[in-house]
Order: C-alpha cells, then structure tokens, then sequence
C-alpha cells in the first residue's frame, strides 16, 4: 500500500524520513568535528596553523560531498539491475575507494588544477591560499547543491571552476590560460556524447548477437566470454592509464601487451563457467543477463578503485598545496602529499559515500531508466572503454559525464527499439482480424504488403499503392497511429536537470569562488602576505 500524507502512515513515514537525513547530517557534522580536532594535532606549532585546520575541515567537506555525488556512477547500475544490494554497493565502493585513494592517489599532485592558472601570476603566498581555499569551498558547495537536487556533476569541473573564478579575483583575466578552459568546455559535449553513442552501440551488438536470436543460450555461451574477455582487457588498461598513473605511469605497448594478457586469461577461466551456468538456463533474456552478475560486481570494485586513486585528488590537493605553503611561505607547482592529508582524503570520501551516497546510486541506478545486468554491463564496459579511447586521443573528458552519457545512450536505444517494436505490434493487431481480400490482390506476398502498411503509416511516399485501396487503408493507418502510443523509458526531468547542472557547474562554481576570494582577503596572513 502506497503511504498517503492524509493518512495515519504518511505522517509516520515523513517523519522516520526526515529523522533519517538529521541523523546522517549529524554523523557529516561529527566526521567534521573529527576531522578539525585530527588536523589540529596534525599542524601544532605550524605558523599560521588555524588557516591550516580550516582547509583541513573544508578538505573534509570536498571529500564528503564527492563521495555523496560522484561515486554513484560506479555502483548505480549495478544497484539498479540488481547485482548489488545497496547496502552491498555502499560497502565494496567504500572499501575499493578508499583503497584507490591511500594506494594509488599519489604522493606529488599539481598545486593548480588542469594548468589554468599560472601560479607566478599569483601576487604572493597568501593570495595563493586564498584562492586554494576559495577553490576548494566553492567545489565543495557546489556538488552539494548538485547532490541536493539529484544532478551527479563532475567533480573535476567543480574544482576547476573554483580555481577559475578565485584566479581571476586573484590574478585578473590575463592569469588564465583559456586555451584549456575551451578544451575542458569541450568535454561538457563531447564526453557524454561519446558514452552514449559507445554504449548504444554495444547494447545493439549484444541485442544482435545474443538476445535476438532464437536460441538465446547456445548464442550466450559463445558471446558472454568473449564480452566478460573484453571487459577484463579494458579495465586492465583504465587501471594501468587512470587508476595507477599516480604511481606508476607504463608505455603503451606495455598496456596493450597487459590488456592482451589479461582477455585471453579471462576468456579461458569464464568459458567452462558459461556452459556450467547455460546448463540449466532457460532460453530468455533474464536467465542470460544473470550471467553478468559476477563481472557487474567486479566492475564496481574495479571502477570505484580508479575513481578513488584520481578524484580523491579535486579534494585533497588544494589542501596539500595550502600545506605547503604556509609551511614553506613559497608556491610551487607541485607538492608532496603528507599521510595525513591522504588519510582524511580517502576517509571523508568513504563516510560520505556511506552517509549520503545512496540517494546518488538509486538517481543513476533506478530513476534515469530502468537497468538490467545486461544493460549495466554494457554502462560499465563502455564507459570504461570510452575513458580509454578519450585517453588515447588526448581528448579532455569527465569520466561522469561519460557514464551518465552511457546510461542515456542505453535508456535512449531500448526506448527506441521498444517503440519500433510497439508500433509494429500495433500495426499487426489492426491488420490481422478481418482482412479484407482486396487489401491482399494486389499479388504481394505478406511480408511485401506488410512493408507497404509500413510505408504508408510512415507517410513514405516512394511505396506505391494502388488507387481503391489507398483510402481503406489511409483509414486504417490513421486508426493503427490512434491505438499505438510511445512510451518515454527515460525520465525526461531527470535529463534536463542533470545536463543543466553540467552546463552551469564550472560558471557556477567560479562565481562562488569569486566571491568567496573577496571575502577572505580581508583576513590578514602574517608571514605569507606581500609587503
């Protein structure tokens, strides 16, 4: 029974609602707490040390709402399909990130994100911690906004735009270097557009090949290792390009010979697997999509380990670079990651994914469009794929905006090919009762008179229909259009509110950052100010 506001349960039901958001922004205010009184003993006796704690606090924040906002495109479509709980997704994307972050984040990072501002064109020391806790402020408002409204955004433009907007108070116009601002504004079209037509692609080739035929079984055992082969190699080169370049940067032929390695590996251990599990499968589409059960949740781990080594960075490196310089009194462009900058890094991304993170995993999960274990697959295999071409092609791309992309481009294809396959349906119902015999004397065979009923319904007017039937059938077109409705499988409101928030989120983030620059440069900084 659905809870209604006027009744006994509705009241009931918002309140044990609302009592469960105070309890976790509570546990966001404890983790906060926690974090201020960690740093402090981090920073004792470091000149300008309260400056310090409030980066270390506002590091925090970042690292909550990355984990609120971010980490549900590794996990949501395996929710969504039901390969993982959520409680289950939650934990493995907890653990793997926080993995990610501690093994692979790093331990030198750039002190200005993506090179767009240049830092001899900050004034002094202190306007350099300024604009990094402007920066870091502002991305951090910004993706709970984002979070707020349901919008998974990027959480790299986030940064970049704050660095932006604090730049130029900072530094004024000539400070920022446009020519990559323009290449990141690029991403904003390219990056989704690339998943979705990856994805689609590979969701039409694996409806081609498997599920379109008519033995489904014989077809999944000779397709589903090969495609768990080329999931396997691909994430074997997103780690070796995304995950591990922190730590270890290889060439080329050593990723491709590893990709390499890894598909034949995979392929002979999931083979037997397929036959063992086709055994007792039933020849439809759900027994087939249980077979990607097992790699969907591989997926998860290996996405949410990668995530976590590169985006644990958008939080904790302004903060490094805000440690090193009230620590040092100079701006350089690169730093060294203390521990214990890293520590609170990968812990705030873990407690926010765990406090707030399944509102994100069930937006992108569930609400967006309805998943299966084969359509999930396909999100993760072709957004992992993506990332790699985009790589290989020097292409600025938001990892975000490409597996949003992947689950439009999935959503966008099954709506389409369900409503071909309606509108036929509809057509034959019309057509198959009562036949009238002069409708078939034309001396075509069925599947020629089909397409002409086809054509017709299409207002196609290469088909040639004879004059005395013309108008019978017109009429019963018109009819077959009246009975035939198109379903809408991707939510239209959820579309519009996530690509607006895409456009507005570095524009956004740099006006907060502006504004927050101004703000604090009337607070003094002994020690790191200019004369």
């Amino acid at each position: 029974m659905t809870a209604s506001n006027n009744g006994p349960e509705g009241p009931s039901l918002a309140a044990e609602t609302n009592g469960h958001a105070a309890r976790h922004l509570l546990a966001g205010a404890f983790v906060l707490v926690l974090a201020a009184a960690y740093v402090t003993t981090q920073v004792a006796g470091l000149p300008q040390a309260m400056v310090v704690i409030v980066a270390g606090v506002i590091g925090v924040y970042m690292a909550l709402n990355i984990g609120a906002n971010d980490v549900a495109n590794n996990v949501g479509p395996a929710v969504g399909s039901g390969a993982l709980t959520m409680a289950g997704a939650l934990a493995i994307a907890a653990v793997f990130e926080t993995m990610g972050a501690l093994i692979a984040g790093g331990d030198v990072i750039g002190t200005i994100s993506k090179e767009i501002i240049d830092p001899a064109d900050i004034p002094d020391a202190g306007s350099f911690v300024r604009l990094m806790l402007s920066a870091l402020l502002a991305a951090a408002i910004w993706i709970n906004v984002a979070t707020y409204i349901g919008a998974p955004v990027s959480t790299t433009h986030s940064i970049v735009g704050g660095v932006l907007g604090a730049g130029l108070a900072a530094a004024g116009m000539n400070s920022v270097d446009w020519g990559v601002m323009a290449k990141i504004a690029a991403s904003w079209v390219v990056s989704p557009v690339l998943g979705a037509a990856t994805a689609a692609a590979f969701l039409a080739a694996i409806k081609a090949g498997i599920v379109f035929r008519e033995d489904k079984v014989a077809a999944a055992k000779r397709w589903v290792p090969v495609l768990v082969a080329i999931m396997g190699a691909a994430f074997t080169a997103y780690l070796l390009m995304k995950g591990l370049k922190r730590v270890w940067r290889p060439d080329g032929a050593t990723i491709l010979a590893s990709s390499v390695a890894a598909f034949g590996l995979i392929y002979v251990m999931v083979r037997p697997l397929v036959s063992a599990a086709a055994k007792d499968m039933e020849n439809t589409r759900e027994d087939i999509s249980r077979l990607f059960t097992v790699p969907l949740i591989c997926a998860a781990a290996l996405l949410s380990f990668a995530h976590g080594s590169n985006d644990v960075a958008n939080a904790i490196g302004p903060l490094a670079a805000i440690v090193h310089t009230v620590g040092e009194g100079a701006i350089t462009a690169k730093v060294t990651i203390p521990p214990w900058v890293m520590l609170i890094g990968a812990v705030g991304m873990a407690a926010g994914l765990i406090l707030f993170g399944a509102k994100m995993v069930r937006r992108v999960g569930t609400e967006i469009t309805e998943m299966d274990r084969l359509r999930a697959f396909t999100v993760a295999l072709s957004s992992s794929i993506t990332v790699i071409m985009a790589s290989a092609m020097a292409l600025p791309v938001s990892s975000t905006h490409i597996a949003l992309g992947a689950i439009f481009g999935v959503g966008f294809l099954r709506e389409y090919l369900e409503n071909e396959s309606g509108k036929v349906r509809a057509i034959r119902a019309l057509f198959s009762d009562d036949r009238e015999p002069q409708l078939f004397d034309t001396g075509r065979s069925e599947m020629a008179w089909r397409r002409a009923v086809v054509a017709e319904l299409l207002k196609d007017e290469s088909v040639e229909l004879e004059a005395e039937h013309y108008a019978r059938l017109t009429e019963r077109a018109e009819t077959a259009l009246k009975t035939w409705q198109r379903r809408k499988l991707v939510r239209r409101s959820h579309l519009r509110t996530i690509v607006m928030a895409w456009l507005v989120t570095v524009p956004a983030t740099a006006l907060i950052a502006g504004l927050a620059y101004v703000a604090v440069s009337a607070v003094a900084l002994p020690g790191l100010d200019g004369p």
